[in-house]
């Protein structure tokens, strides 16, 4: 061997058995990191008691719910779980608010059906079944000033009325009957909102039990089709921003995924996902004007903006930013029994695995961690939120005082009714 090889030997030697080490290191750590994150979750999945009957009391709750072409699942699912919790829970405990909205299936059927079931029970509620349509609605001409909410000239050349307007009215519907019956003296701790989800008293009750009892809102997490969550309008983690993936393990913000992780309440900022439950105290406020669901104003909706009133409603709630929003893992609700039935194991297995096709095993787990961090490295939320501000500031400049606290919730959408659903414009 010549003189200058064996000094090129000796001057790189070192540097090799160190790139060696290092990524022995990398590979020991990224496996222990693996371990200990597969630990953590499968540690939850078999050591996660469930709250029993008689040790939990969670207050009077008020139970809200909309419908709109629910009757399948309100058939195979909804209706004997909600007679399962009131039953629970007791019939001088709860008052049950559902209201139905032109459906053009069997859903009023199957609420009639749930009525006479919750009669047996003596449980005090109000059913109300809506005639009105879509169709109804969008074809209700606006005739003064007053009524012009929500309608606005869209891109189509027609004057068409806003999604999620419509959808806060129908919400705020049920916050009127609470407000009748605290007028009246009988009051609620705790509103539980509900979907057209699959869930159980147990998940309730978990629910309501969210740190210790301690929140502005306490939401469940809902799949239609795992391993995918379903309510990406709503969820915006502890730094307000959407997140950044469907799929486990979600968030951008470290303080929403270290608390995912272990399997803790998750601080976000705005959440729904199926289920919620949010203390009374605001919507009945006699010192400030009492919370409500609302849309953003028409006039920012023109800058091409839209956003959901189920986040909104966190944006306004004065308990937000003292009692905190959670959105908590350990309750898994779905729009369809087999969703629920892929994020709920029988088996000891963690509930992540199981979402994912029977093929995958924990190297798709690891997989999807690293896809979530390499999108917090590689990706920047500040460029797709600068479009956003902009055109709120715009909306600001063009008249004095102008305000939307839910900023968070805002993106570049525009939503509107239509005869059988909502379209984007």
């Amino acid at each position: 061997m010549q003189l200058n090889d064996r000094l090129k030997l000796r001057r790189y030697g070192p540097t090799r058995r160190l790139l060696r080490m290092g990524l022995i290191l990398t590979i020991i750590w990224f496996m222990l990191e693996t371990y200990y994150i597969h630990q953590l979750l499968l540690n939850a999945s078999l050591f996660d008691k469930p709250i029993k009957p008689g040790h939990h009391y969670p207050g009077r709750i008020f139970i809200a719910s909309l419908h709109w072409n629910n009757e399948a699942i309100l058939r195979d699912d909804w209706n004997d779980a909600l007679v399962q919790l009131v039953s629970h829970l007791g019939p001088t405990n709860v008052f049950v608010s559902v209201y139905e909205s032109g459906s053009w299936d069997d859903s009023k059927g199957a609420l009639r059906e749930l009525d006479a079931r919750l009669d047996v029970l003596d449980v005090p509620r109000n059913i109300t079944l809506s005639d009105v349509t879509h169709q109804d609605e969008i074809s209700a001409t606006p005739t003064a000033a007053h009524e012009q909410e929500g309608w606005i000239d869209t891109p189509r050349g027609r004057r068409e009325l806003r999604r999620i307007p419509y959808l806060a009215r129908l919400r705020n519907w049920g916050l009127l009957i609470l407000e009748d019956l605290a007028r009246q003296g009988i009051v609620f701790d705790t509103i539980l909102f509900l979907n057209d989800v699959v869930f159980t008293t147990e998940d309730v009750l978990t629910l309501l039990d969210t740190n210790g009892g301690s929140y502005a809102a306490a939401c469940s997490l809902d799949f239609s089709k795992p391993p995918q969550y379903y309510d990406t309008f709503a969820l915006r983690d502890s730094q307000g921003h959407e997140p950044l993936m469907q799929t486990w393990p979600y968030f951008r913000s470290w303080e929403s995924l270290d608390s995912l992780l272990s399997m803790s309440p998750i601080p976000v900022t705005s959440c729904w996902n199926g289920m919620v439950a949010m203390p009374t105290s605001p919507f009945l406020s006699q010192t400030n004007t009492p919370l409500r669901f609302r849309g953003i104003p028409d006039s920012l909706a023109l800058h091409h903006l839209e956003g959901s009133e189920c986040c909104l409603i966190h944006a306004d709630n004065p308990l937000s930013s003292t009692h905190g929003v959670y959105l908590n893992p350990k309750v898994r609700v779905g729009y369809n029994r087999a969703a629920y039935t892929a994020v709920h194991p029988l088996k000891p297995q963690n509930w992540i695995s199981s979402s994912f096709s029977p093929s995958s095993s924990l190297a798709r787990i690891v997989v999807s961690f690293w896809e979530n961090r390499l999108r917090r490295w590689f990706t920047m939320p500040v460029f797709e939120r600068r479009v956003i501000r902009r055109r709120v500031k715009n909306w600001e400049n063009e008249e004095g005082n102008r305000h939307e606290p839910g900023e968070f919730c805002l993106i570049d959408e525009m939503q509107v009714l239509v005869s059988n659903g909502w379209a984007h414009v």
